[in-house]
């Protein structure tokens, strides 16, 4: 529920007059229902139209609904039948919700496609769309080809589950958001259904719901390799089984944009993309701007595809993509300045012939070999890392990557000369290096950064590889210390100009906390320059391109709402020179706080601290704890649910322990706690069963 917004223009007239049917029941084959709204042409019943659905987990009555009511009408202006469907156990609908992306939620969507077939106001023909969750299952649900799906808009979402998601990174746990977004999603749907809508029927089904609860990273961290739980609903698997219209979406700013280049490159049905400066929201209401009218883009892909008008939409290049200047680094940005650039060829993943070469000499890149033999290493710092920023950035004002200069002086630095004239990237920079770990089990941080004349330092892109799955994800396999290893990491695509006179760094290092769960001993990575090597993606100078346009922001009428409760945000770090932990505490103020919607009096408040630990010299120590509060209510009631997590480990295992609280009013409603281990796997050792106790 984002609560600032870019200038936009608010339409008051459509095409087609609207009517919404605040709730209705889509039943499904078991006998459960969920619950949707529906904006529709008022003569859609003499006048039938194509659907287009929005299918997740987010509560349409108040999660999402601040959104929802800016495109979802705009679309029924303009001749849709738009819904807003809750997933089974979300919200206002039947059932009960396990884990994300289950067969069963797959199953629904189908369900919903065939329900809205049937209808009188429909003409068979729908669309999926959505962001995040919404953007994986519409790309699921398309690879399941139902007859009635002819094209979805995908943003901010994942082909692949495991490498591409937010519980794991190059092969390791993603420390910064494998717990913090479980228990977030886990916090959010075990708040209670709407009375108005279930009567007094809310409270029982409140507390199956907080019976059945188990938190969702019990799963995810009982498969730390890519099987077959992570390669149901990775579209990766057979990108062919996708056969209706995609339009893929990402952003600089968020960590799904790879998804754009790989759909573009594999996919072989009709297919474009788009990759803005923004964060994870859509197109029109992130930051960093600039922003884009999405409706009317999501407008001309639907009647494209849905209505069979001839739009110009595959016409236009398969690639737009917006090129960042360089800035002074901060923690946020209202706007980036840059351009827009338009590519007919797009890589799926980096390629050898990218672009031109940079060779490593001693703590240098240049182009040419450096030759020589010797060798630089580098011990892991666990506080390296600190200047990551959020995973995966919604807004805020400390979310993005600041001056990575205190990062730079922890890891091995290799700069280039200062750049003759400006260079313009657009794609998967490669890194390849022959290195040597001292321990069995590693990774390694590679930073590609630009360095400022005035000595800044900007983040461009960056990547990770557990060195263990260096040749397989599927079975990985330990380092023999001290034995020379060619490892190729290719870090994430980037559309960045850096200007003459900057310079380029790349830095290497064998830790990166908070984002990355340490390895369980500390490690020193030993470099052989010589042998290392950077490709660059550069887009060549003259290079043809058709510049994009784009309409200004443009949307149905937002929903008038009371802000009750406005967060500052925190984020903070602490180093404790005697005991030697260094402790990160981040407060996101892109949470709402509490806000009061004036046309239904629900109250929704949202609250949430995570807090990174770890010592000095001890990756062993590492240790995240992540606090959830959620409050729903309305006239004559209220509800309360708050959640606790902490996260440790040994050499041998992963700890969760989670607390649930739940109150009705002010009474106590419902209280669970869990303590959980599964096995550490490190290299080949096999898997077990993960031990409740």
């Amino acid at each position: 529920m984002k609560l600032n917004a870019p200038s936009r223009i608010v339409r008051t007239e459509f095409p087609r007059e609207v009517r919404t049917i605040e709730h209705a029941w889509i039943p499904l084959r078991d006998g459960c229902r969920l619950a949707a709204r529906i904006w529709l042409p008022v003569d859609a019943e003499q006048h039938p139209v194509p659907a287009v659905l929005e299918y997740i987990p987010y509560r349409k009555n108040d999660g999402t609904i601040l959104s929802d009511v800016l495109r979802h009408p705009y679309f029924a202006g303009h001749g849709y039948a738009a819904l807003r469907v809750d997933l089974r156990g979300t919200g206002d609908s039947d059932g009960l919700m396990y884990d994300e992306y289950l067969e069963q939620e797959l199953q629904d969507a189908l369900d919903v496609l065939a329900w809205l077939e049937r209808q009188p106001w429909c003409t068979g023909a729908v669309g999926m769309m959505g962001y995040s969750w919404g953007g994986f299952n519409a790309l699921q649900v398309a690879a399941l080809r139902p007859r009635q799906l002819k094209a979805i808009i995908t943003v901010h979402s994942a082909d692949d589950r495991y490498a591409g998601d937010c519980h794991y990174i190059g092969g390791n746990v993603l420390a910064y958001d494998m717990l913090s977004w479980g228990i977030t999603a886990f916090a959010y749907n075990l708040r209670p259904p709407d009375p108005a809508v279930l009567g007094d029927e809310w409270r029982a089904r409140w507390r199956e719901r907080l019976e059945a609860a188990e938190p969702y990273v019990h799963a995810w961290l009982s498969h730390q390799l890519y099987d077959d739980y992570w390669k149901h609903g990775s579209v990766c698997e057979d990108y062919s089984a996708i056969e209706c219209a995609v339009l893929t979406v990402g952003g600089w700013a968020d960590p799904y944009h790879d998804t754009v280049s790989r759909l573009l490159g594999n996919l072989t049905a009709p297919r474009r993309g788009l990759i803005g400066p923004w964060a994870h929201q859509y197109p029109d209401e992130a930051s960093p701007g600039p922003q884009i009218g999405f409706n009317q883009e999501c407008l001309r892909w639907w009647d494209q595809w849905l209505k069979g008008v001839e739009t110009g939409v595959m016409s236009e290049p398969l690639l737009r993509a917006y090129v960042v200047d360089a800035e002074e680094p901060a923690t946020s940005y209202e706007q980036r300045s840059g351009h827009w650039v338009g590519v007919d060829e797009v890589a799926p993943v980096a390629r050898d012939d990218s672009g031109p070469t940079l060779h490593f000499g001693p703590h240098t890149l240049g182009p040419r070999p450096s030759g020589g033999r010797e060798t630089l290493s580098v011990r892991g710092v666990e506080a390296s890392g600190l200047a990551a920023g959020t995973w995966c950035p919604h807004a805020g004002k400390a979310a993005l990557p600041g001056d990575q200069r205190g990062d730079d002086a922890l890891a091995l630095a290799f700069d280039s000369a200062p750049l003759a004239e400006p260079l313009e990237l657009l794609g998967f920079p490669i890194v390849d290096l022959e290195l040597a770990a001292d321990k069995p089990h590693a990774f390694v941080a590679v930073r590609l950064c630009d360095v400022h004349p005035t000595g800044a330092v900007s983040l461009i892109t960056r990547g990770v590889l557990n060195l263990e799955h260096r040749d397989d994800r599927e079975r990985p396999a330990p380092l023999e210390p001290g034995r020379p290893y060619a490892v190729r990491i290719t870090l994430n695509s980037i559309g960045y100009k850096v200007p003459q006179g900057h310079s380029l760094r790349l830095t290497v290092a064998p830790t990166y906390w908070p984002w990355v769960w340490p390895s369980p001993e500390p490690v020193t990575l030993t470099l052989q320059p010589s042998a290392c090597r950077l490709t660059l993606p550069v887009r060549r100078a003259g290079a043809a391109a058709r510049v994009p346009q784009f309409a200004p922001v443009e949307v149905a009428p937002p929903l008038e709402i009371e802000v009750l409760e406005t967060l500052a945000g925190r984020a903070t770090t602490t180093h404790d020179l005697l005991s030697r932990r260094v402790e990160m505490v981040v407060e996101p103020d892109g949470l709402p706080g509490r806000v009061r919607l004036s046309a239904s009096g629900l109250v929704v408040g949202e609250w949430g601290r995570n807090t990174y630990a770890i010592v000095e010299g001890d990756p062993l120590s590492a240790n995240v704890r992540c606090e959830r509060t959620m409050e729903i209510g309305g006239p004559g009631w209220k509800t309360v649910t708050e959640v606790d997590s902490t996260m440790s480990c040994d050499e041998q295992a992963f700890y969760v322990e989670t607390r649930l609280r739940a109150r009705d009013g002010d009474e106590p409603f419902f209280e669970r706690t869990w303590t959980w281990s599964t096995p550490r796997l490190l290299g080949l050792r096999p898997e077990s069963e993960a031990q409740p106790q």
